[in-house]
Parts: structure tokens; C-alpha cells; sequence
């Protein structure tokens, strides 16, 4: 029992210098691991936003490539940031009677605008305010709408990508 008393009694513990250096190096390391997870995790909270935006924009121009197929005319023609179809009843959209639907672009802050349908927001983060450019039928020609967008949900504004269209009007009568 001596025997052991004296182990006990020989034990020594660690300095306080000791346990301050190791917290310093512990502090450290785990400051490191915790901006690298959190720089991670807004990385892809960023990719996201844009994939989600990106889609949004794919869907919308599907849409509209849907119904301005069935259109017969667009108005103004040449590039502005809203335009309005004419709809024949025929067309599914158009609910049995000829009707016009109006697709604009509204500000939503500064260099961001969101694209609507008859008033319904059908995608955002577009970077800029012309993104329609209707050609009338010429010779031998259909009507066509060219649809640019622009989208970057990023706060850079600095790489956008970019989702063009070219839309004929199937109904509209070549000249």
C-alpha cells in the first residue's frame, strides 16, 4: 500500500503553461475547420441559387416557346421589354376564345429583374431589362421572337449565363 502512496505521490500533473499551449494550437486548428465547413457551405448554398435560377429561366422559355408556337402575332415588334401575344382560340392556353397575354419584366433592385406572365413571376435574377426582339413575317417568313436572358443569381454580376430562344409563330401568314 506504501508502494502505491508513494506512485500517487510521484504523479505530476501537466504546467499551466503546458495546458495554455495546447489550447492555443487546439483553438487554432479548430478556427481553420470552421471557416472552411462554413465557406463550403455558402459555396453551395451560391451554386443552388444559380441552379435553381437557371432552371426557372428553362422552364419559363419552355413555356413560352409552348404558347407563342400557337400564337398569331406579337406586339411591338423589334427588341423591348415587354411584349404581348395574340392567343387564337384554338390554342390550349387561350381557354376557348381568343385572347392576348402580356409577358414583361419588372424591377426587382438594381441590375435584377423578374420575368412575368399575365403578371405572374415565372423566373428572376435576370441581369438585364431587353431580353425580347420580335421580327414580323417578311417574304416567305414566319414571325420569330428572340429571347435572351441573362440570369446570375450571384452577388458578382460578373460571368452571367445566358439562355437565348429563337421562337417562330407558327400561325402567323408568310407575306
Amino acid at each position: 500500500m506504501t508502494k502505491l502512496r508513494r506512485l500517487l505521490a510521484n504523479e505530476r500533473g501537466y504546467s499551466l503553461v503546458e495546458l495554455l499551449t495546447v489550447t492555443a494550437i487546439l483553438s487554432t486548428v479548430l478556427t481553420g475547420l470552421t471557416v472552411l465547413f462554413v465557406q463550403a457551405t455558402n459555396a453551395e448554398l451560391q451554386m443552388n441559387e444559380r441552379f435553381q435560377a437557371q432552371q426557372n429561366a428553362r422552364l419559363a422559355v419552355d413555356r413560352m416557346r409552348r404558347e407563342i408556337h400557337c400564337a398569331s402575332g406579337i406586339t411591338p415588334s423589334g427588341a423591348s421589354t415587354a411584349i404581348t401575344i395574340t392567343l387564337p382560340s384554338q390554342c390550349p392556353t387561350a381557354g376557348g376564345s381568343a385572347t392576348t397575354v402580356l409577358y414583361d419584366l419588372s424591377l426587382v433592385s438594381a441590375n435584377r429583374y423578374r420575368l412575368r406572365r399575365a403578371g405572374v413571376p415565372i423566373a428572376d435574377w435576370v441581369t438585364t431589362n431587353n431580353v425580347f426582339d420580335y421580327a414580323a413575317p417578311a417574304t416567305g417568313k414566319l414571325g420569330t421572337l428572340r429571347v435572351v436572358l441573362p440570369i446570375d443569381a450571384s452577388a458578382s454580376k460578373t460571368h452571367p449565363w445566358r439562355l437565348e430562344a429563337d421562337i417562330v409563330l407558327r400561325n402567323t401568314t408568310r407575306l
